[in-house]
């Protein structure tokens, strides 16, 4: 089970400095400074790694080509488990990943690099509960996903049993979906959601993220869980609460940043960089496009949230780079 608070320690600064819901949208904190091409670069970038932060990454690639149009940018996303191997094969200079990095997949990069990755903190994200768009559900707490979604809940559970009183549905069985076991979602959700437990035999495993919500659009029974940013008109968002009685929220700006908001984390960006050395001016130049207002921006287009500026300096001194704000 998660303790109340878990993300609030990490995300304190975003919200004090970033801000607030204006007319249903997120503004960006007005100290990111604006993306301003500090070096004339060209080249290929390939980013290898996250589902989840596919389209994200696709939006930054976009921008950084706009601004240097000698850069060929390729951006593959079939899970946050594939970017540690294209890291150390050097087949990526990026991998981005919706969850950290595991002991096991840093001893390996040590062991061969004779360091561990650069690790970046490039945006906030929710995994949202998705039902179909006519389900009544009105709320549910992570004991209840650990029920409906891991072994430690009864093979078969029906609507009613998890608190639909509404005739018609109490007595219908859950369609259980959720990610492969390549992906960072389907590890983080494993272990903040299900107490660490497998999954169920029972849940219909999609490799990507518009996969799992899809499917919850096109049978009314269904439940499963991907990045907010996949959400669709044909399904909703279930209010979570971290126990019985106790206030649901559900996965908005202020709840994330305040930990109200159980399923809250960190996106992340993964490099292979020495930092004894001088980053190459490449790398250097699309990390300041993630830390401007534009490559925050694309946080927000993309449906996830954005980070303080402070945090953004933060992440940039990581790495031995000076913030020019």
């Amino acid at each position: 089970m998660m303790m109340r608070g878990r993300f609030v320690s990490a995300c304190v600064c975003v919200a004090v400095c970033v801000a607030a819901v204006v007319g249903g949208g997120v503004e960006i904190d007005k100290e990111l400074p604006d993306y301003k091409p500090e070096q004339t670069v060209g080249g290929n970038l390939r980013s290898v790694g996250s589902d989840t932060m596919l389209n994200l990454v696709g939006l930054w690639a976009g921008s950084f080509s706009e601004a240097h149009p000698a850069v060929r940018v390729q951006v593959e996303g079939k899970g946050s488990s594939t970017a540690p191997p294209a890291l150390l094969e050097t087949q990526a200079q990026f991998g981005p990943m919706s969850r950290e990095m595991s002991p096991e997949e840093k001893d390996h990069f040590v062991e061969k690099f004779g360091y561990a990755p650069a690790q970046l903190r490039v945006a906030v994200d929710c995994v949202a509960i998705f039902v179909n768009k006519d389900n009544p559900i009105e709320s549910l707490t992570i004991e209840q996903l650990e029920q409906i979604f891991s072994v430690a809940g009864p093979e078969k559970l029906t609507w009613g049993d998890v608190g639909v009183t509404q005739d018609g549905w109490k007595d219908r069985p859950i369609t259980i979906t959720g990610r492969n076991s390549a992906s960072g979602t389907y590890k983080y959700f494993k272990k903040y959601a299900c107490g660490g437990n497998d999954f169920k035999p029972t849940v219909q495993e999609n490799p990507g993220s518009s996969g799992v919500v899809n499917a919850i659009s096109r049978d009314p029974l269904a439940i499963g869980y991907s990045g907010i940013g996949y959400r669709t008109p044909d399904v909703k968002i279930v209010p979570l609460a971290f126990e019985q009685g106790e206030e649901a929220f559900s996965p908005t700006v202020d709840y994330a940043y305040s930990g109200d908001y159980p399923l809250a984390r960190f996106l992340y960006l993964y490099m292979n960089i020495d930092k004894r050395e001088t980053i190459d001016p490449l790398r250097e130049e699309f990390i300041r496009l993630i830390f401007s207002r534009k490559g925050q921006e694309a946080v927000v287009k993309d449906g996830s949230f954005p980070l303080s500026a402070k945090i953004a300096r933060e992440e940039l001194r990581r790495l031995g780079l000076e913030p020019n704000f």
